[in-house]
């Protein structure tokens, strides 16, 4: 496990706070103490939850009533949470910046890149970026709704080989009346996703559901995934020397590069295509570019160049790709041979609809989150 050489991990509000309603110092400094030691083999990014809980300890709210009260929190919480992450890197020497995001720069290319290469060159001058959603600034059309998300979107932007959520639970119950652990997932499975469900707490927005769909994502990319106990002495430490800790969910395909990436799983998507089970035979089994001849339909108004979801007659999410031809285009050339197309558009357009180096298939048993 200590081949890993880049990290992400991820704390939610209730491993930060305990039993509390505020941050556990305590437990903060021994936290960081591990990620400094992670940090000595490779790179370590900290995706934190906590600013609006500790903006609401500072302003004196049990809990926020409204959307304004939370961002008001949040905007509070967020320079106090990074002066603690602060205070205890600089014990260890080392230094630390402040990443703030957004579900919407995700969706943008360009800002995708931004971020990315951010990211990157802080992992180059060795500085342990602290990353949390914007919330300040979120509303309910654009937030990540979680950082269990965020972290594993953080995950697939750099590429990284692990991905570790440190969890008020000490790991995937299969059985929540047993709670009964299990250690290794290969695949997830519709009945594994089932028995996720659960209520999220009071303190945080996600729980085991929001877990096991970042795990999708991640392990979709070619990244180890952990769910373990946060609050466990040495969690971090023991599941890089290859302990028995929490769940460990295995990549289910190899690493995909950072633009199909984007497109499978950060990119907005504009539209639908419907294709037929020869065409998915094809992209599933052969790796081909999707061609006119084996679409059947076309929903939304997206344009060329847009990221499109492709499903099976049934529904399911076959891959995301960009489209080389509009909504309205591929309803005229649907159904039809690569060769009638200047024929019927009155231009020699690409034969593909969507190229295969810019397609992501999702091959596993469930679609993408």
């Amino acid at each position: 496990m200590n081949d890993f050489s880049r990290i992400i991990i991820k704390v939610g509000t209730n491993t930060l706070t305990g039993a509390e309603d505020r941050l556990d110092e305590r437990y903060l400094s021994h936290l960081v103490a591990q990620i400094c030691s992670a940090a000595q083999n490779g790179e370590v990014a900290l995706v934190t939850s906590g600013a609006i809980r500790t903006g609401l300890t500072a302003l004196g709210l049990a809990a926020s009533r409204s959307l304004r009260e939370s961002q008001a929190a949040a905007a509070v919480g967020q320079g106090l949470l990074m002066h603690h992450y602060q205070r205890q890197f600089q014990n260890h020497g080392r230094l630390v910046a402040q990443v703030l995001l957004t579900n919407d720069a995700m969706h943008n290319r360009n800002r995708y890149l931004n971020a990315r290469n951010t990211l990157l060159t802080l992992f180059e001058q060795r500085v342990i970026p602290i990353i949390n959603e914007n919330d300040t600034v979120a509303t309910d059309e654009i937030k990540f709704g979680d950082n269990d998300n965020l972290a594993a979107q953080v995950a697939v932007m750099v590429g990284a080989d692990l991905l570790i959520f440190l969890s008020d639970v000490d790991g995937f119950y299969r059985d929540h009346n047993t709670k009964q652990i299990l250690p290794v997932v290969e695949h997830l499975t519709p009945e594994l996703e089932m028995a996720a469900q659960g209520p999220a707490s009071e303190k945080s927005k996600g729980g085991m559901t929001t877990k096991i769909a970042g795990a999708k994502v991640a392990t979709h990319c070619g990244c180890h995934v952990f769910i373990a106990g946060g609050r466990r002495e040495n969690v971090i430490t023991d599941i890089l020397d290859g302990e028995n800790v929490g769940t460990h969910f295995l990549p289910t395909r190899l690493r995909e590069g950072s633009r199909k990436a984007w497109i499978g799983f950060s990119g907005k998507v504009a539209g639908e295509l419907t294709i037929d089970a020869g065409a998915i035979a094809a992209l599933r089994q052969q790796g081909t570019s999707l061609l006119p001849a084996g679409i059947t339909a076309a929903g939304g108004d997206f344009k060329t160049g847009d990221v499109v979801r492709v499903v099976s007659a049934t529904g399911e999410e076959i891959g995301r790709g960009l489209t080389n031809y509009s909504a309205a285009e591929i309803n005229r050339i649907k159904g039809i041979h690569s060769r009638l197309l200047e024929q019927i558009l009155g231009y020699r357009g690409d034969p593909e609809v969507i190229h295969r180096d810019n397609f992501l298939i999702y091959h596993s048993l469930a679609s993408a989150a």
